[in-house]
């Protein structure tokens, strides 16, 4: 295994040289698994990194062709990490991604109570028109309304650069190169003619 090697997974993972080699040793040379294991270890270390406190960061812009403008606010623990290319480009790619998805909250947890509670409703009705038994409707519901809010939560939508990862990954993948906790704390969006 060459020095090129190593210095791409250093790259694309963000851990250290000795770190990288050592990957690439446990996957045989392979690199592909190495760098799938490289991220495993930097998504566990990025869940722990999430409870420490993110007051630095920036506010992002995006304006598309004059007729949709948004702003999201992403924080990090430090201004070093925020000036950084790579936080940057992440928040860049979240205004892009929330200009062209139009999500209506960051994060599940944000979901009011009575906005779950008339979709729980709505959904429980059409499910029992339908004839379901009375058992199974729950399930059914529940996993309705998991969708449901999958695809209103920015965290939860398939990524537009890469529909095959959700930004909340892209988001953690940040999170494991930089070494620091990072928060999509809010987002507004604005389209032209649209009432709020």
């Amino acid at each position: 295994m060459d020095i090129a090697t190593i210095k791409r997974l250093k790259e694309l993972t963000g851990v250290g040289l000795t770190d990288a080699k050592a990957a690439l040793v446990d996957a045989d040379g392979d690199f592909d698994k190495a760098l799938e294991a490289m991220r495993k270890k930097g998504m566990t270390k990025a869940d722990k990194r999430g409870e420490r406190e993110a007051r630095a960061g920036i506010i992002g812009s995006y304006v598309h062709d004059s007729r949709i403008g948004v702003l999201v606010e992403v924080n990090c623990e430090t201004d070093f990490v925020a000036r950084n290319e790579k936080f940057t480009d992440l928040v860049k790619d979240l205004c892009l991604h929330v200009a062209a998805s139009a999500p209506e909250y960051v994060s599940e947890e944000e979901i009011p109570a009575n906005v779950r509670e008339k979709m729980n409703a709505e959904f429980t009705e059409k499910v029992t028109a339908e004839g379901k038994p009375a058992n199974i409707v729950p399930n059914i519901v529940d996993g309705m309304l998991k969708k449901y809010f999958a695809e209103r939560c920015l965290l939860n939508q398939p990524f537009v650069k890469n529909p095959d990862v959700t930004v909340g990954d892209i988001v953690k993948e940040a999170n494991a190169q930089l070494g620091e906790n990072i928060v999509v704390r809010r987002f507004s969006r604005l389209q032209l003619g649209e009432i709020a």
